[in-house]
C-alpha cells in the first residue's frame, strides 16, 4: 500500500531512519499527487532509493521550525510551490487574494512572500553551509535577473538572493537526481555542470554566452530587453547553449536546458506510488482546495509550442511537446475508477495545451525548436504536423473503460493548430463526446497590433473555427457554446483597441463572464514588453498601459454592459473621443449617464408620449370628461 513521505520526525524514527537524506520544503500543503512538483521530485528521488522527508509550509519566521527532522545527509531542497507565491498572494491590481487554494482550508498566510527566498534564508540560520537545491516554477522563472513587478524594479536571480547552492529550472526530474547523486559522491555543485541547473562562479565558463549583467539590466530598459531575447533564444535543448550573467563580483552560471523525458521516462514518472491525496493533518481543516480540480483529471502532455508572448510556459517546460502512452493513461483511468469519491467523470484529459501530443514537426527533435520561427504564428508552419489521430484514439479508448461515463477535455485548445489539419475527425470527436456544455478557447483579443504582440492568430481564424464548431453542433444536433477569454491591457493595447475588442463583443453577441487583466509575472516576453516598453524580438517600442485608471477603462469596456461598469466606460470613450458609441442607437456600447437626480431629455421625452396616449386613453373611456356627457369624441388635433 501507498504511504506518504514522512512529515513528523516520529515517522522518521519509524522508518528506522537515523535522518533523512534530503528534506524537501515546500511553500504548498502537500498533496501527493502528481500535478503538484513537489510530490513529482519527491517521489522521483525515493524511487532512486533516497530517504526524502516533506517540510510543508514551516512557520518561515522561526527557524527553529527547519531542525524538525535533524539534518538532512545530503541536502534541502526548496521549492516555492505550484504557482509563484507573489501570484498566490495578490491580483494583477495588486490587491491580497481572499484564499489560497494550495493552502489548508483555502487559508491565507501560511506561506510568505516570495517563499522561496525566505526559506533558504531561515536554512542558513538554522544549519549554516548546509547544501540548498531550490527549484519549482517560482526559482525557475526568475533565474536571472527579472522585473518584479509587485517591487517595480529589476531584482537579482532568486540564486544569489536566496544564498542557494544550486537552482534546478525546467522540469526537475533529472537535474535533482544528477545534482542528488553528486551530493552523494561529495562532489562540487559548482562545477558539475548538471544540464538544467543554474550555480554561482567567479568567472564566466568558455564558451558560455554573456547576457548584459544585472546592474546594466536594472539601469537600462534596451538592455534588459536584450538579456530577455537572449535567455530565449537559447532556451532549447537541443542547441541551447549556456549563458552567464555578472551580478557584482560573481557570475550567475545557467548551464544547457535539460532533454525532455522520453515517453517512457514520462509514463514511469507519472506511475509512481502516489497517494493521489492530501496529507491526513490537513482533513480537520478542509483539506485543500486545489486538488479538487486535478484529482480526476488525466496529464497526457508536457511542453508547449504555441509559444504565446504572456505565458511563462515556454520559459519553463520548453517548446518541444512530449507525452505519455495511451497505455500508461489507461492505466491510470483504472486507478481513478476505484476511488469511492469516483462518479464515473474524468475532468480532463490534457496538459499547457490540450491537443498536442507530440513535437510541432520531426525536426524539432534533431535540430530544437527554430530560432526565428514560431510554429503558429502569424500563421503555421508548413512543416508543422498537426496530426490528431493519437489523442483521438487516446479519448475514444478512455470513454469505452468500465466505469467511465464521460470524458471531458478542459485543458486549452488551440483552435489554429486544430484548423490545421483538413480532416475534422477531432473537432467531431470533441464536439460529440468530450465538451461540457461549453468549450473554453483563448482569442485573446482582436486588434491586430496586440495579437501581434501576443503572438496570437488573426481575429478571422477564432471566426473560422467557431463557425466549424457551431456547424459541428448542428450537424450532431447538439446546443453547446463556446467560451472565449479576453484580455485586457496587454503590452500593445491603448484605450482605441479595448474599444474595438468591445465592439466586437457588442457585433458578436459575446459577452465574457471573465475578463483577466494583463499580470505582469516573471519569465515572460509580454512582462519584458511592460517593463521596456520594447518588445525584444524586435527592439520595436510598444505602447504599454501602466496607468490604473486607464487599465481598469480598458478591462470595463471588455464587460461593458454591466451597470457597474458604465461610469468607467464612458469616461473611456470620452477620452478616447467616441462618443458616438455613447446613445440607444444599436451600435452604441452604452446609453448616456447622468447626475443623481436627473432625468435624461430622451427617457423624459419618452415618458411625455406614454403620458399623452394614456391622457387621450382616459379622455376616451372616462364619462367625467370635458363634455360632461360621457363618452365623447376625442379632440381634434
Amino acid at each position: 500500500m501507498q504511504v506518504f513521505l514522512p512529515v513528523m520526525a516520529e515517522e522518521v524514527r519509524e522508518r528506522g531512519w537515523d535522518a533523512p537524506d534530503l528534506v524537501y520544503v515546500t511553500a504548498d500543503a502537500y498533496v501527493d499527487h502528481s500535478s503538484f512538483g513537489h510530490a513529482i521530485i519527491s517521489r522521483v528521488l525515493e524511487a532512486e532509493g533516497y530517504r526524502v522527508a516533506m517540510l510543508p509550509q514551516p512557520d518561515w519566521r522561526d527557524a527553529s521550525a527547519f531542525t524538525r527532522f535533524g539534518k538532512p545527509k545530503l541536502g534541502f531542497l526548496v521549492s516555492g510551490g505550484v504557482i509563484d507565491s507573489m501570484v498566490s498572494h495578490y491580483t494583477a491590481a495588486k490587491k491580497p487574494r481572499r484564499e489560497d487554494a494550495y493552502s489548508p482550508g483555502g487559508k491565507r498566510g501560511c506561506r510568505p512572500d516570495r517563499a522561496t527566498i525566505v526559506y533558504c534564508n531561515r536554512i542558513r540560520e538554522a544549519y549554516g553551509d548546509v547544501p540548498i537545491l531550490i527549484g519549482g516554477i517560482e526559482a525557475s522563472l526568475r533565474r536571472f535577473a527579472h522585473y518584479d513587478y509587485w517591487d517595480d524594479r529589476v531584482r537579482a536571480s532568486y540564486l544569489i538572493d536566496s544564498g542557494a547552492d544550486l537552482l534546478m529550472y525546467g522540469m526537475g526530474e533529472r537535474s535533482a537526481v544528477q545534482a542528488v547523486r553528486a551530493l552523494e559522491k561529495g562532489e562540487s555543485l559548482a562545477d558539475s555542470r548538471i544540464p538544467g541547473t543554474c550555480v554561482t562562479g567567479r568567472q564566466a565558463p568558455e564558451g558560455y554566452t554573456k547576457l548584459p549583467s544585472f546592474e546594466e539590466s536594472a539601469s537600462d530598459v534596451r538592455a534588459y530587453a536584450r538579456s530577455v531575447a537572449l535567455q530565449y533564444r537559447d532556451h532549447d535543448p537541443v542547441r541551447g547553449g549556456g549563458l552567464c550573467q555578472q551580478h557584482g563580483n560573481r557570475y550567475l552560471i545557467q548551464h544547457p536546458p535539460a532533454m525532455p523525458l522520453t515517453r517512457e521516462e514520462m509514463d514511469r514518472v507519472y506511475e509512481l506510488p502516489y497517494r493521489r491525496a492530501w496529507h491526513p493533518m490537513y482533513d480537520g481543516m478542509g483539506g485543500v482546495p486545489a486538488l479538487s480540480e486535478v484529482k480526476f483529471s488525466l496529464t497526457s502532455c508536457r511542453g508547449c509550442f504555441g509559444a504565446c508572448s504572456f505565458c511563462a510556459l515556454t520559459f519553463h517546460q520548453g517548446r518541444i511537446v512530449t507525452s505519455r502512452s495511451i497505455e500508461s493513461l489507461v492505466r491510470e483511468a483504472r486507478i481513478l475508477t476505484m476511488d469511492p469519491d469516483f462518479k464515473g467523470y474524468i475532468h480532463d484529459v490534457g496538459g499547457p495545451t490540450a491537443n498536442f501530443r507530440h513535437p510541432a514537426c520531426a525536426g524539432q527533435e534533431k535540430r530544437g525548436a527554430c530560432l526565428d520561427r514560431q510554429c503558429l504564428y502569424p500563421t503555421p508552419c508548413k512543416n508543422l504536423n498537426a496530426d490528431h489521430g493519437e489523442y483521438v484514439r487516446l479519448l475514444q479508448t478512455l470513454r469505452e473503460l468500465p466505469g467511465i461515463k464521460k470524458v471531458f477535455v478542459r485543458s486549452g485548445i488551440r483552435f489554429d493548430y486544430l484548423l490545421g489539419k483538413r480532416s475534422d475527425a477531432f473537432l467531431n470527436e470533441l464536439v460529440q463526446h468530450h465538451v461540457s456544455g461549453q468549450l473554453k478557447v483563448a482569442p485573446e483579443h482582436v486588434s491586430p497590433r496586440v495579437l501581434a504582440c501576443m503572438g496570437k492568430p488573426d481575429v478571422k481564424v477564432f471566426e473560422r473555427f467557431a463557425q466549424k464548431y457551431r456547424a459541428a453542433n448542428q450537424k450532431f444536433g447538439l446546443k453547446q457554446y463556446l467560451v472565449p477569454y479576453f484580455m485586457s491591457s496587454h503590452p500593445g493595447s491603448t484605450l482605441e483597441d479595448a474599444i474595438l475588442l468591445a465592439e466586437y463583443l457588442k457585433k458578436n453577441r459575446l459577452r465574457p463572464e471573465q475578463v483577466q487583466d494583463f499580470y505582469p509575472t516573471p519569465g515572460t516576453l509580454s512582462t519584458c514588453m511592460y517593463h521596456t516598453g520594447l518588445d525584444p524580438r524586435t527592439m520595436e517600442p510598444v505602447y504599454v498601459a501602466r496607468d490604473l485608471k486607464e487599465k481598469a477603462m480598458q478591462r470595463a469596456l471588455l464587460q461593458y454592459e454591466l451597470p457597474v461598469n458604465r461610469g468607467l466606460v464612458q469616461s473611456a470613450l470620452i477620452k478616447a473621443g467616441r462618443e458616438d458609441l455613447i446613445g440607444f442607437h444599436r451600435h452604441c456600447l452604452i446609453p448616456p449617464m447622468w447626475a443623481k437626480g436627473k432625468q435624461p431629455p430622451e427617457k423624459s421625452r419618452a415618458s411625455g408620449r406614454r403620458r399623452d396616449k394614456a391622457e387621450q386613453s382616459r379622455k376616451r373611456t372616462d364619462p367625467s370628461g370635458p363634455s360632461g356627457r360621457g363618452r365623447g369624441r376625442p379632440r381634434s388635433r
